[in-house]
């Protein structure tokens, strides 16, 4: 059997507050506790455990693949909330989307700080 990520641990200064910010963007229910994180199903089999952490975060890149209906329902949550985004990753084309290889893209900022990247076309590498 090929390797498949099962689960990672996301780190956060409010483990629920986190969950419940990506849950409410991408449309899924609340998370769930499961022993000291706040667990996000993802489709695939996935599960993103949300946990406190005291310390500094070093904030982590999360990219989505969804379908273009996700995508416009997605952005549509961000635009509704004001919230700032990016066409790209480092931040440097503010309030704009991409269309690499076909498709689109955009990155918002967590409570975290965490990047998460929701894209409609896997990025190509040939």
């Amino acid at each position: 059997m090929p390797a498949r990520l099962d689960h990672t641990i996301v780190h956060s200064r409010d483990r629920w507050a986190g969950a419940r910010f990506l849950a409410e963007l991408i449309g899924e229910p609340e998370p769930r506790p499961f022993g000291p994180f706040a667990s996000l199903p993802l489709a695939g089999g996935v599960t993103l455990d949300y946990l406190d952490e005291r310390r500094d975060i070093t904030s982590q890149h999360l990219a989505f693949l969804v379908s273009e209906e996700e995508f416009d329902e997605i952005f549509g949550r961000i635009t509704e909330r004001e919230l700032p985004y990016w066409a790209d990753p480092m931040h440097q084309q503010p309030q704009k989307i991409n269309h690499h290889f076909g498709g689109r893209g955009v990155y918002v900022d967590d409570p975290d700080g965490h990047s998460l990247e929701f894209i409609t076309h896997t990025y190509v590498i040939e």
